[in-house]
């Protein structure tokens, strides 16, 4: 058997603690969610320390192009938003969930306005001018900037951060979650790239702990996702215990700027909302081929739009289509998407005059930390929010633009159940807790930076937008081989290593998961099972790292729940690549029940 990625339990190899910080709140990240979080938890009292992987606005957020989703027109309505959010969700939404993303998200635009963002105003009117994304029967989306939505959401709450003068910590590589004798939060463990406040692996100490570290993207070779993207906080909560959910359902956007079948990295994105306005897809023919393929044509939802887009590109023997915006002419392109049409221009293509050749990348993690309706995930004093949570809003498909309502309206969830001992057994100022001590703890295998781009190779030809039992298997020997030949080799810990060690270990998971799911559903597309399945898989994958296997007694009770439910068996070892990775057990409800039971008028 090959070396594991490290149990549940398990840290990085690192040097120990050189300075300590003490807190109330540590938050890791400084997108939407991360700052919003930090800004409501600082407001309440709380000594609030912010930990970013770069500079406070260099996360996901500022990439976002197309915007914020919320019934803001008075045509418009919260059930509207969250019967368009179920549909696109494949019918794995939370719907308690997402009625408190579409009922409480309205207020919460408002508050980002209030707190200073800027969004684009109607010339008619001169309210908030909104407009139409894939799966949304309505105008509902709020914009900045033309197509900078998400540079002029970070901008306002990194000033609102100064301005508050919250204490942050940048340059700063999160590194694991420290805990106290009796197994709650007590802080994380970090490493600061030379330019920050400090130098070198220190730690912050808090009895909250709030995960916003944005998606894993740089598991596939082409990504929409910022370098930083590399599954840190899926990572650290994996080690750390807490339970993970539906990781294989990653949402590849279907139109990425198309750079030669060579291109890796951070790719141009061009936002849905070029849809939205009236854009075409085409072929190289100039043929929509997205009509009759789905009512809403161009403007499906967007696992429907990536799997038209490779059909037809797999028909004609190519591997991109085309977007056709040529007769929205100069001014407007110049107007409403003065970023896109930069970065089209900056690689030689002139989207006024040509149509843009377009492909599918890895954009979004509909899954991730499991969480209750406050962020609360099964580590108590460990929260989790935006993409880096599973919060069941998103469901088998994430619904364009919900992203960053979810990361406004779950941040401030969770600053409420940290702030207000009402609010459950998390809530409330803990007593700072002493972090026990670590140093008998299982060291995880640490993979060399080279490994970095075979992970990425690996996975996006075997657990890319089209997979198959055969594709999926070959990318758990391949990732399970890695292990081994790191196990060998021992490389030396530091940033680059630390990094790829966390995309091996959220690779194997999401592989395991994605092999283990035998249907097509939402984003995750099996050839070899090319129907959804209600009766057998209508239900969550929930992963958790083990020494061994399941935990006594754990994999007979869910084989036990799915012979009831006639569920496969969900024992560990025909589960996972490496029984000693990590075991997958299903939940039996499409619902996922809080962590902590709450009273009904507080969830």
């Amino acid at each position: 058997m090959s070396a594991a990625p490290g149990p549940a339990g398990s840290v990085l190899p690192a040097p120990p603690p050189g300075w300590t910080l003490e807190a109330d709140v540590v938050v890791v990240g400084s997108g939407v969610a991360g700052l919003t979080a930090a800004l409501r938890c600082a407001a309440g009292g709380a000594r609030t320390v912010v930990v970013t992987k770069a500079r406070l606005d260099a996360g996901s957020t500022r990439w976002a192009q197309g915007g914020i989703a919320a019934a803001l027109d008075e045509e418009d309505s919260p059930e509207q938003h969250l019967d368009d959010t179920l549909v696109a969700g494949a019918g794995l939404c939370d719907e308690n969930a997402v009625r408190t993303l579409v009922t409480e998200g309205p207020a919460a635009v408002r508050r980002l306005i209030a707190a200073g963002a800027r969004f684009d105003t109607s010339r008619g009117t001169g309210g908030i001018a909104l407009t139409r994304e894939g799966g949304h029967h309505r105008n509902r989306i709020a914009h900045a900037g033309g197509d900078a939505t998400g540079a002029e959401i970070s901008r306002a709450l990194v000033e609102a951060v100064r301005a508050q003068g919250i204490r942050t910590v940048e340059n700063a590589l999160v590194l694991d979650l420290l805990k106290d004798a009796a197994g709650r939060a007590a802080g994380v463990t970090l490493h600061v790239m030379g330019e920050g406040q400090h130098d070198g692996v220190g730690a912050v100490h808090a009895p909250a702990v709030v995960l916003a570290t944005g998606g894993m993207g740089q598991v596939f070779a082409a990504t929409t996702n910022p370098a930083v993207s590399t599954g840190d906080g899926v990572a650290l909560a994996l080690r750390a215990g807490a339970e993970v959910s539906d990781l294989e359902f990653v949402q590849f956007h279907p139109t990425v700027l198309y750079l030669g079948p060579d291109a890796e990295g951070q790719q141009p994105l061009i936002s849905e909302a070029v849809r939205g306005e009236g854009a075409h897809l085409v072929d190289a023919a100039g043929v929509r081929f997205m009509r009759g393929a789905h009512p809403l044509a161009e403007l499906a939802p967007r696992d429907i739009v990536a799997k038209g887009i490779t059909r037809r590109a797999a028909e004609q023997g190519t591997d991109h289509m085309y977007l056709d915006a040529r007769h929205f002419g100069a001014d407007m392109w110049e107007t409403r998407f003065p970023t896109i049409l930069a970065a089209c221009r900056a690689h030689g293509i002139d989207p006024v005059t040509q149509p843009v050749p377009v492909a599918p990348a890895a954009h979004y993690a509909s899954g991730g930390i499991r969480t209750d309706r406050h962020g609360r995930t099964t580590v108590p004093g460990l929260y989790a929010c935006g993409e880096a949570a599973c919060t069941g809003v998103h469901g088998a498909n994430r619904l364009a633009s919900n992203s960053l309502l979810e990361g406004l309206v779950f941040a401030e969830r969770i600053a409420e159940a940290v702030l207000d001992p009402a609010a459950g057994p998390d809530g409330g100022s803990a007593a700072p807790a002493r972090p026990a001590d670590t140093g008998a703890a299982a060291r995880a295998v640490l993979l060399p930076a080279s490994a970095r781009s075979r992970i990425q190779r690996v996975m996006t030809e075997g657990a890319g937008v089209l997979r198959s039992a055969a594709s999926l298997a070959g990318a758990a020997d391949r990732l399970a081989a890695l292990s081994g030949e790191a196990a060998e080799k021992r490389p030396e810990p530091g940033v680059d290593t630390w990094e790829t060690t966390n995309l091996h270990l959220v690779a194997r998971v999401l592989v395991a998961a994605a092999l283990r799911r035998e249907e097509t559903r939402g984003c995750h597309w099996r050839e070899d099972h090319p129907d959804r399945d209600d009766e057998r898989w209508r239900r969550h994958l929930v992963v958790t790292l083990t020494a061994t296997g399941a935990p006594a007694g754990a994999a007979d009770e869910a084989a036990a729940a799915d012979e009831a439910t006639g569920a496969p068996a969900a024992g560990a070892d025909e589960a996972a690549p490496d029984a000693s990775a990590c075991t997958l057990r299903t939940t039996r409800t499409t619902a996922f029940p809080p962590v902590v039971a709450l009273p009904k008028e507080q969830q």
